[in-house]
């Protein structure tokens, strides 16, 4: 431990842990507001542009293709499962047996461990959240109420819409709130006729184009940032070159090093926030160097732990004092527990026998969404809440790659259509957050850095099988109905955590006895610490949850800067 003669040297206005969606905005925001900020990051760093390794190579550059080897997929069962976890982006993701964990029940649990965290892989999709979603938990009494509302939070989706740059329709729905976009990118023909189809045959569904983190028509906000137009080269796992979709490492963390305000340190992995029994706040954080394994103290007035939801509701329950020793702030017991997820489950894909003069060319970082219809606005279903699903149809080319010499040649140099279009849906169903769904801390395993081990006991329930087995049956008949053949449908039995939309176990809510964090994602018990990430969440909805976080983050700053500005915190 440092002596405690050269706190000063480690002491800031702000101490944001987490550098992902959530740390970036809280580091751009208290930086834009004049406040010393420092950034602490356990994984390495990542520099945009100049840390893209593979951003800009050919598919033959690779040495295997693109693909992972057969070690590669053994050595790693888990993040192998992961859609980006590919030959070309592989090395922004966690190794199974860099950090382990306990599953209890099975838990897919990826992760990226970096400056920018997941924000370099993540989907980019960006759907608000309506009333409805925030009523959820009030109307079917399953989780605490929220303490907010959609108007408490819109102004802030606009805000941070126009900052990260949103491509999206103006759909004109209650149920998917409208909000500041840029140009929507096109739906395909046979997405068209679907969406047609569903239009005339049901009042309460709809098919849309998805909203998505992408700058399809650049603004002078976005050319300020360094950032270009998403050229669609749908790389983005990568890291992108041109900053055209939306990360920490192309936006936030850049702007805010510009004002000078922002410290970043890398490789440093929090153990513990500190808790000052006289005082009655925390008083900083302790830091494990992720090489050497020493361990610093840093101070700050404020402390907003943005870690990612595991391992946000980690960190507090090792932050343990004779104040609070179940955990820090963990007055009401539910620390570590209501711990959610989405549904990804089922998929169906289908063929479309029009439209044969046509194909589709080229590529587009989105596609189409049918918003939540199930139980919106009244109980309907034997299933509490409801599912989205994502909708998309392509036609492509095929070439005969089994010719040789001159007939090879001219079977690449003359590709045919394939007979049909394909299509397609996923579900993204809403989890209710559980009691029985909780991490906890192993009293005796380690990690290499002398950290407890987590525990994960999180599962499926009734409630989401009766989910999966809706979506199946409606999504059968939309597209039948719809003129689509060869109709497959699928239940993947994955476990959670492949979602990558782990949400809860410090959630907000208006009562200290069932919940941690107040309206602005202040601890009830801890003023002076703010929680953002996915940890906050009171329930899930059905929405990809990064833009809430987001507006959650930029307002929760807003709030604390205003508190300390006048000496509360």
């Amino acid at each position: 431990m440092e002596i405690l003669k050269h706190a000063e040297k480690r002491t800031y206005g702000a101490i944001v842990i987490g550098s992902g969606i959530a740390g970036g905005w809280a580091a751009k925001e208290f930086c834009d507001k004049g406040i010393k900020t420092l950034v602490l990051e356990r994984g390495r760093k990542v520099t945009h542009n100049e840390d893209y390794p593979t951003t800009l190579m050919s598919p033959w550059e690779f040495e295997h293709r693109g693909r992972l080897t057969n070690e590669e997929i053994a050595a790693n069962p888990i993040v192998s499962k992961c859609y980006a976890f590919k030959e070309d982006a592989k090395h922004f993701m966690v190794k199974d047996a860099e950090h382990p964990y306990v599953q209890d029940k099975p838990f897919d649990w990826i992760r990226g461990y970096q400056v920018g965290g997941k924000s370099l892989l993540w989907a980019r999709q960006t759907q608000r959240w309506s009333q409805f979603d925030f009523d959820g938990p009030a109307r079917d009494g399953f989780a605490t109420p929220w303490p907010i509302n959609y108007k408490d939070i819109d102004p802030w989706y606009a805000y941070v819409e126009n900052f990260a740059g949103i491509s999206g329709n103006k759909d004109g729905l209650d149920s998917l709130p409208d909000g500041d976009f840029l140009p929507p990118y096109e739906l395909t023909c046979v997405e068209k006729h679907f969406q047609k189809e569903v239009k005339r045959m049901y009042q309460d569904r709809h098919v849309i184009v998805a909203r998505c983190a992408h700058l399809s028509e650049p603004r002078e906000i976005h050319y300020q940032q360094g950032r270009g137009r998403c050229m669609s080269r749908n790389l983005c796992q990568r890291g992108c070159p041109y900053g055209g979709y939306f990360s920490s490492n192309a936006s936030t963390l850049p702007w805010a090093a510009k004002t000078g305000n922002m410290t970043l340190r890398p490789d440093s992995i929090v153990e513990s926030v500190i808790y000052d029994e006289k005082k009655g706040k925390a008083i900083g954080v302790r830091v494990i160097d992720a090489h050497t394994n020493e361990m610093v103290e840093y101070y700050a007035k404020v402390i907003f732990v943005t870690a990612a939801a595991l391992n946000t509701n980690a960190i507090l329950l090792n932050s343990k004092s004779d104040r609070f020793p179940e955990g820090l702030g963990n007055d009401s017991g539910v620390l570590g527990k209501y711990v959610a997820f989405h549904n990804y489950r089922a998929s169906l894909s289908a063929e479309f026998e029009g439209y044969l003069d046509t194909k589709s060319e080229g590529s587009r970082p989105t596609s189409g969404y049918i918003p939540r219809f199930r139980n919106l606005y009244k109980q309907e279903t034997n299933f509490l809440r409801g599912y989205a699903a994502g909708m998309s149809a392509g036609r492509g080319t095929h070439s005969d790659r089994e010719a040789v010499g001159e007939s090879l040649k001219n079977s690449l140099l003359n590709p045919k259509l394939n007979n049909n279009w394909y299509a397609g849906s996923h579900m993204m169903g809403e989890t209710i957050p559980k009691e029985t769904n909780k991490i906890t801390l192993d009293p005796t395993k380690k990690d290499a850095h002398g950290l407890p081990l987590m525990h994960m006991d999180v599962s499926y329930d009734d409630n989401d099988d009766k989910m999966v087995k809706d979506f199946i049956e409606q999504f059968t008949e939309m597209y039948t109905k719809a003129g689509f053949t060869n109709i497959r449908t699928r239940d993947s039995k994955q476990a959670p955590g492949l979602d990558i939309h782990e949400m809860g176990g410090v959630r907000m809510g208006a009562d200290p006895k069932t919940s941690m964090l107040n309206k602005w994602n202040q601890m009830h018990a801890v003023k002076n610490v703010f929680v953002t990430d996915g940890a906050c969440m009171t329930s899930t909805s059905t929405q990809n949850p990064s833009l809430t976080y987001m507006a959650l983050t930029a307002r929760a700053v807003d709030y604390a800067v205003k508190e300390m500005k006048k000496g509360n915190l």
